[in-house]
């Protein structure tokens, strides 16, 4: 495997303010962690993400030059910050590391074969854990560890114990953690038939509309036949008059 490498700048004084200015000029600060004291650095942010490019899921060992030194050193990314909302690279932090001791690194769970849950019953395959911890030399991290679901079927859990990794290289993840799983084909959705259809739509409603209110004065009229005329009032009879005393 290749070992890509980065070269990097010393800077002065931390905060707020130095970050920013360190961002207008192009770079961005990061630390160098692993040697005797940890040591403020700037980094080009396109060639970090030219470093990752592709190796999302698993630590590379980097060839690191500091500018003014004479040699290069071993070292891996160990955590990158991010904007989450402009995605742009905001710190780096890096930890340099030797040939002679091993390290805790992640590496990207590489799923191969067709699982038979998924060739012949339509099964879905699904991915649970798409990146595990190892331990091993900084010269033998793998680019990647397969896990075989060949064997899969509807239902079937494949677990970190059933992974196989290189030699040297020591899983530290708990044995029965899922990786992979087969779950059942999901139901097809019926076209409803033109009776079903008509059995549920419901029937339009009937348009009632609303009565214009009687003007004042206006005949009274019901149905459309005009209202019968009000009897006439019989004369009252003239009163007796009042005996005299």
């Amino acid at each position: 495997m290749n070992t890509p490498e980065i070269t990097v700048k010393r800077r002065e004084g931390t905060g707020k303010g130095i970050a920013r200015r360190l961002r207008r000029a192009g770079v961005v600060p990061a630390i160098l962690y692993g040697g005797a004291a940890p040591e403020t650095i700037a980094v080009n942010p396109r060639d970090v993400l030219r470093i990752i490019h592709g190796h999302e899921g698993t630590t590379q060992l980097l060839s690191l030059k500091v500018e003014g030194d004479g040699g290069a050193r071993m070292a891996i990314i160990r955590d990158m910050q991010f904007d989450p909302v402009t995605e742009r690279l905001l710190h780096v932090d890096i930890q340099e590391v030797r040939a002679d001791r091993a390290i805790t690194v992640r590496v990207a769970v590489h799923p191969v074969g067709e699982a038979i849950g998924v060739k012949d019953t339509n099964g879905i395959l699904n991915l649970v854990m798409h990146e595990v911890e190892v331990s091993t030399l900084p010269t033998n991290i793998p680019e990647r560890i397969d896990a075989d679901v060949s064997n899969l079927a509807i239902g079937d859990v494949l677990t970190v114990r059933d992974l196989r990794p290189p030699d040297g290289v020591r899983i530290i993840n708990d044995p029965g953690q899922a990786v992979a799983t087969v779950s059942p084909p999901m139901a097809e959705e019926v076209a409803p038939t033109p009776e079903a259809t008509a059995a549920v739509t419901p029937a339009e409603p009937e348009v009632l509309t609303e009565r214009k209110p009687k003007e004042e004065g206006a005949p009274a009229e019901a149905e459309g036949k005009k209202a019968p005329a009000a009897a006439p009032k019989k004369a009252e009879a003239p009163k007796k008059a009042e005996k005299e005393k």
